[in-house]
């Protein structure tokens, strides 16, 4: 069993810097991609394309193997997810950490905020700093028969409580924890998800 644990978009900063290192002392085998060259646009699509390519090269095609996804990554799970299909690798399930839910169409990243975060979401086409201008609205990958495995959410940032609900009312699994029990809650999960694979 490998978690494949997909960084946040962008070369943004993990807040769970040593999960990778961690879920094997909890019993889970972990990679960690490199996934770089979304900068440009389209950002989502680059994304996913080297997420893939990573993927294929750091595990092995019969390895049964959840997407573990972080931060803005997180609405890129189906298409990640869609990308292993048609590798005809097995993805026995799905997690989230502190991030927003892929959503049926052709959603953008403000479209996302604005349904699933309505409490103290940030402003619709506002970048946050760093972020390409047109990042915000870009379109994002359509995956639509995701979820194609179980899924379960990890939250260890109280800001995605909101999504958090939202993933318990689709019938997800769904721990709360805080960055220090986040592998642990992670291979508990992960045990979870296999199980009803």
């Amino acid at each position: 069993m490998i978690a494949v644990l997909l960084p946040p978009t962008l070369g943004a900063a993990t807040r769970l810097p040593d999960l990778h290192r961690r879920l094997p002392e909890v019993g889970a085998g972990a990679v960690r991609p490199e996934v770089g060259g979304d900068e440009l646009p389209p950002h989502a699509a680059r994304y996913v394309a080297r997420a893939s390519l990573e993927i294929n090269r750091l595990v092995a095609a019969d390895a049964p193997t959840a997407l573990v996804a972080e931060g803005d990554a997180g609405p890129l799970l189906g298409a990640v997810g869609a990308a292993q299909r048609a590798a005809h690798r097995p993805v026995f399930g799905y997690v989230l950490v502190d991030a927003f839910l892929p959503q049926p169409g052709s959603a953008d990243r403000d479209g996302l905020v604005r349904s699933q975060s309505p409490e103290g979401a940030v402003p619709p086409g506002a970048p946050r700093p760093g972020e390409p201008p047109a990042y915000r609205t870009e379109r994002l990958p359509v995956a639509a028969d995701w979820p194609d495995a179980p899924c379960a959410y990890l939250l260890t940032d109280p800001a995605f409580a909101h999504v958090a609900r939202l993933a318990a009312m689709r019938g997800w699994t769904v721990r709360e924890t805080d960055p220090d029990g986040a592998a642990a809650a992670l291979a508990e999960l992960l045990v979870g998800l296999r199980g009803m694979s």
